[in-house]
């Protein structure tokens, strides 16, 4: 006659091969219950190209001292110095009164700071080898001009030069209204998006769902459009050519949507399940 302890094992095995036989009995179930995901990840970039409506023009002024030997006394420097200062503050009053007569308003010039600088110049005498140090002073007045017609331009830039400019630094070439256009692109890149999820869902004959993400894989990008010029542009007349040309602002977006099966493939599947045993 079977002991106690044996009758109490072979009860737990009875219950344990019953509980392993439920739950591989259950599990055709749950996986019904939990379908895989399904979802459509989309990848837009979007280039928009833009007419520029204000520029920024920047320009120089300088004079020069005249070169002296570096351990001359100071004083005639110093007198120099004065005199070159005085003479770039006169250039710069008739720039800005040749750009306002150009049509350009003050609020829109904008005359630098006054910069002071020492340059080393080597002269070499007749005969001597030694080369002498020299030194000079450059003083220096930037000029930036904030341009909202860009008609305008070849006008001021004539009055710059016939105002004897020593440099013109360029144009940069700019948008009144950034975050439009940027808006602008970002959109662009969003349509661009739901174009390409639509065309793949068709051709795997799915549905497009709800929108379960989105996310910006580069936030719109602006760069100003620059002009390299010359102080002697001017010259050209009639031939210089000032087209702005456009700027281009990049935007790209990753999009994923869900998918929804379809109603054939749907009724299909409910035909194929049994019917409950009654």
């Amino acid at each position: 006659m079977p002991s106690l302890r044996l009758r109490h094992l072979n009860r737990l095995a009875t219950v344990g091969l019953g509980l392993a036989l439920a739950s591989l009995a259950a599990t055709p179930s749950l996986a019904a219950e939990s379908p895989t995901p399904r979802y459509l990840d989309i990848q837009a970039q979007s280039e928009l190209k833009v007419a520029p409506d204000e520029a920024t023009l920047n320009a120089r002024l300088w004079e020069l001292t005249p070169a002296i030997a570096q351990e001359k006394d100071s004083g005639d420097h110093g007198q120099a110095l004065a005199e070159a200062r005085q003479r770039l503050e006169d250039r710069a009053a008739e720039l800005i009164s040749a750009l306002e007569d150009a049509g350009l308003s003050r609020e829109a010039i904008n005359a630098g700071s006054l910069r002071v600088q020492q340059e080393m110049l080597h002269q070499t005498r007749q005969g001597n080898d030694n080369p002498i140090p020299m030194v000079r002073t450059r003083l220096e007045r930037p000029v930036t001009l904030a341009i909202s017609d860009l008609d305008s331009l070849p006008t001021l830039l004539d009055a710059l030069t016939e105002a004897g400019v020593n440099a013109l630094d360029g144009v940069s070439y700019d948008l009144a209204d950034r975050d439009a256009a940027s808006d602008r692109a970002l959109t662009q890149a969003l349509e661009r998006a739901r174009a390409k999820a639509e065309l793949m869902a068709d051709a795997l004959g799915v549905e497009l769902g709800e929108v379960i993400h989105v996310s910006e894989t580069n936030a719109p990008v602006f760069q100003p459009r620059m002009m390299a010029m010359r102080a002697d542009m001017a010259e050209s007349g009639g031939n210089a050519d000032y087209s702005p040309g456009s700027i281009t602002i990049d935007a790209g977006v990753q999009v994923r949507w869900g998918l929804a099966e379809a109603t054939a493939d749907i009724d299909q599947d409910r035909q194929q399940v049994p019917a409950a045993p009654q």
